[in-house]
Parts: C-alpha cells; sequence; structure tokens
C-alpha cells in the first residue's frame, strides 16, 4: 500500500528505497485525530506485509525527491487514505534511532493532522479509526508518535484555538464540551469551557439555536470559533483536569 516504514517495504533482495545510501532514507507519517462517537480516535491501517505484518502502522510513505514535507504528506494522505479534509496539519517531530527500521536507517518526520467531526472520510478496505486509549498492536515506532500527537493536541488546547480543528463549523456548547472531554481526557463543564473560551475571543455566538429535545427547555445557542486558523490566545493557560 505505501512505501518506507510507514507502508509496505521493500523486500530486502531489493534496492533500498532511495535507492541509494540506507543513511539517506526519509519518510513522512501522519497522526490524523478525529473525534469519532466522543472518543478521540487515530486513522490507522494494517499491514499485510512483513515485517511487523499484521501490526498497525501510521499513514504515509517516502519522501519525494522533489516534495517538501508538508507537501508529500498531504500528497499521500489524498492518495493512499483518501483524507483530503484536514482542518489542521502542523510538523511534530522526527525520529531518527538508527534501530527503527530492520532495513537501514530511516528518518521518519511525522505531522499532526485534524479532521473536524461529523466528516467521515471514504477510507481504504484495511483503513481504520481506532480509540487512541485502545490503540491496536502498532508496528515500527507509530504508538510513541500517537503519544507525541496526543499530548501536543492536549497542550495546544490550552493556549491555542485549535479546538476549531475538532467542531464543525457550528455547536451547541454542550458539543463542543464533548470534544474537549475526548481530547483531554478529562470531564470538561460545557458553562466553564464557554466562559474561558468568550473571554479568550476564541468564539461567539452564531445568533441562532437548536430546538429543545422532547424534555423541554431553553433552545440550545449555537456558537462558532472566530476563525478556523490557529491562533495563540492564551500563552500561560492549562486546561486541569477537575480536583
Amino acid at each position: 500500500m505505501l512505501d518506507g516504514v510507514g507502508g509496505s517495504l521493500v523486500r530486502p533482495a531489493q534496492a533500498h528505497p532511495t535507492g541509494g545510501d540506507p543513511g539517506s532514507a526519509h519518510e513522512v507519517l501522519a497522526v490524523v485525530f478525529q473525534i469519532r462517537h466522543d472518543r478521540l480516535c487515530v486513522l490507522v491501517w494494517r499491514r499485510g506485509r512483513p515485517p511487523c505484518e499484521g501490526l498497525w502502522a501510521l499513514p504515509g510513505g517516502r519522501l519525494g525527491t522533489t516534495e517538501g514535507l508538508g507537501e508529500s504528506i498531504r500528497r499521500q494522505l489524498a492518495q493512499k487514505v483518501d483524507v483530503r479534509e484536514l482542518a489542521h496539519l502542523e510538523q511534530l517531530e522526527t525520529w531518527g534511532d538508527p534501530d527503527r527500521a530492520p532495513f537501514g536507517r530511516v528518518l521518519a518526520t511525522a505531522y499532526l493532522g485534524l479532521v473536524p467531526a461529523g466528516i467521515d472520510p471514504l477510507v481504504p478496505d484495511d483503513t481504520e479509526w481506532w480509540p487512541v486509549s485502545e490503540l491496536p498492536p502498532m508496528a515500527f515506532d507509530h504508538a510513541v508518535m500517537v503519544g507525541a500527537a496526543r499530548r501536543r493536541l492536549r497542550a495546544k488546547l490550552s493556549y491555542t484555538n485549535i479546538g476549531f480543528a475538532l467542531a464543525p463549523p457550528e455547536f451547541t456548547m454542550s458539543q463542543l464540551a464533548r470534544y474537549y472531554r475526548a481530547a483531554l481526557g478529562h470531564d470538561v463543564a460545557a458553562t466553564n469551557l464557554r466562559r474561558v473560551l468568550l473571554r479568550r475571543g476564541q468564539i461567539e455566538e452564531t445568533g441562532q439555536s437548536v430546538p429543545s429535545g422532547r424534555s423541554g427547555g431553553r433552545p440550545a445557542a449555537l456558537f462558532r470559533f472566530r476563525t478556523r486558523k490557529l491562533e495563540i490566545t492564551d500563552a500561560f493557560a492549562v486546561l486541569r483536569p477537575p480536583s
């Protein structure tokens, strides 16, 4: 399916993936998160060939000779797992352990990607969304990359407006609190979240509301993020779990 450690490895009898010195191989991988059924999930695919046959891997592959890193991972996500609707993509970290790949040294630059809730990309049959808290057996060092991406997301939810990349264009505060709760891993009260995000200027009311349910009550106001581009809104903030 893919090239390099992130994909279908070149068999030992063949040339190295780069066609040259094993030390020059470089791949790009993506840790793509989405809130699905109120759980933070990551997109992974099941390897069909050794090594690590039957284990799960992050999408990605070999860096093209004329490509930039970001250009390469966007191309591979679109072509190989049909993920094109990323609301946010940022470079995460580069892993360069000499022993991370069995066929020679391969550098891996991982990206954090976010798909808003409510979108359901049509992925291949060997590709699935897995809850981050219940990862399947992962190939290579890909579980480490997922953990690093989750820590980055949790940190940025504190001091930026990155929540826009988890939420649909419009939402109630109850819905948004569920997205934050799934990403942060602890309870988030909708009233407190509303107060914090309004004070930081991250969200605003749309002037619309959704009808109340069968149990009655006031219609729920609809909100949206003021901008759907990443901004630092409180450099010193931390969204801590309740004591």
